[in-house]
């Protein structure tokens, strides 16, 4: 069984980044439309600190977990969305101390936990580290929105190779969630890290192949961004269709984001 410290030590990581882009944010900014229709900065870390809090409960108290998906069952639609409101009405330094205290709570009960226990979620039971590895990758997409919104540009890193991983594996995932049939058959998929490491996944012979820089893979299966703005190709019929549908989060398959040049018009 592998260690999962160092996934627990990356999502550590990528929040405290977010944290430093936000802390110093005026009450205006905090205000500020992101991509995600209808969500301000707030709402972005309102949702943070939401899915932290359930992630921590799932950890520590299964039962009252469940209370929470008994919630969610009662309003699918919107339950998300309620729970991003709520947070986003707060004042901007309350949020924040309630999303700092909420990740380190979760981050002392993942590595509290006995490796390999299996947590309740939303979907199907995971590891600690299946969880945090979840956590960072929704961490980092909820941040690109943020940095949208603020107009910055961050530097990736090699902690993208959790959100790559997930967007890998989510590829059947993905089919069935538009009515599709996965192939058969696996992908190669080779992508260039930000370090300059090469991350592959898939029989090297395979027909069918994905390849993209880290940062353009991850922006695409996060949907943060939209195929014909990054450098994601693909060779053969099926790995093509599946960068057209390619989501790593769970849930129905979101409305994606329009091409930059339709921005512009």
């Amino acid at each position: 069984m592998s260690d999962p410290t160092p996934v627990f030590d990356d999502l550590r990581d990528e929040s405290e980044e977010l944290d430093r882009l936000v802390a110093g944010s005026s009450p205006h900014q905090w205000a500020l439309p992101t991509p995600a229709p209808h969500w301000t900065v707030a709402h972005q870390i309102a949702h943070l600190a939401w899915t932290d809090h359930s992630a921590l409960l799932s950890v520590t108290d299964a039962g009252a977990f469940n209370g929470l998906v008994e919630k969610a069952l009662q309003a699918p639609a919107t339950f998300v969305d309620d729970g991003a409101d709520e947070g986003a009405r707060l004042p901007s330094a309350e949020l924040l101390e309630r999303w700092r205290t909420g990740r380190a709570a979760l981050d002392r009960a993942l590595r509290a936990s006995v490796p390999g226990t299996r947590f309740p979620w939303y979907g199907p039971p995971m590891s600690g580290a299946s969880m945090a590895t979840g956590r960072l990758m929704e961490t980092w997409a909820h941040g690109q929105d943020i940095a949208d919104a603020l107009g910055v540009v961050r530097t990736p890193t090699d902690r993208l190779r959790h959100v790559v991983r997930i967007g890998v594996r989510t590829r059947d995932f993905a089919f069935g969630a538009h009515g599709l049939t996965a192939p058969a058959e696996e992908f190669r998929v080779e992508i260039l890290a930000p370090s300059g490491d090469l991350w592959t996944y898939g029989p090297e012979d395979a027909p069918q192949r994905v390849t993209a820089p880290a940062l353009d893979f991850c922006l695409l299966v996060t949907q943060r961004a939209n195929r014909a703005d990054v450098a994601v190709t693909a060779e053969g019929p099926d790995a093509d269709r599946w960068l057209d549908i390619a989501q790593a989060f769970a849930g129905p398959p979101g409305d994606g984001r329009p091409p930059k040049q339709e921005d512009a018009e």
